[in-house]
């Protein structure tokens, strides 16, 4: 997957790509977690968040905010409508319009 993504960054000519390949090539233990109350706290309406790491399920997320992430925890997947995983944004969303990076 990092490689995908930094071959995506120079081929869209976008940095968000190469940043995230670089947060995931980080040693698992300093990779981010982050809560959803986080989220909800940092990302705007229509936005999407992304976490270069795991989600985890404390608190609610009341505003429409597509979430992708490494990973998730089952509470977080359980809270989240349609969780996306880091590769299926980046063939959704190649350029990284309206991505906003949380953690």
């Amino acid at each position: 997957m990092i490689i995908t993504l930094k071959r995506t960054a120079r081929k869209e000519k976008v940095a968000l790509w190469k940043r995230i390949a670089e947060e995931l090539a980080r040693p698992t233990r300093q990779r981010r977690e982050v809560n959803i109350s986080k989220i909800n706290q940092y990302a705007q309406e229509g936005e999407i968040a992304l976490i270069p790491g795991k989600v985890l399920g404390d608190g609610e997320l009341t505003k429409n905010v597509k979430v992708a992430a490494y990973s998730f925890s089952q509470a977080a997947k359980a809270k989240i409508k349609s969780p996306l995983t880091i590769q299926e944004l980046l063939q959704q969303n190649p350029k990284g319009k309206n991505v906003r990076i949380i953690g």
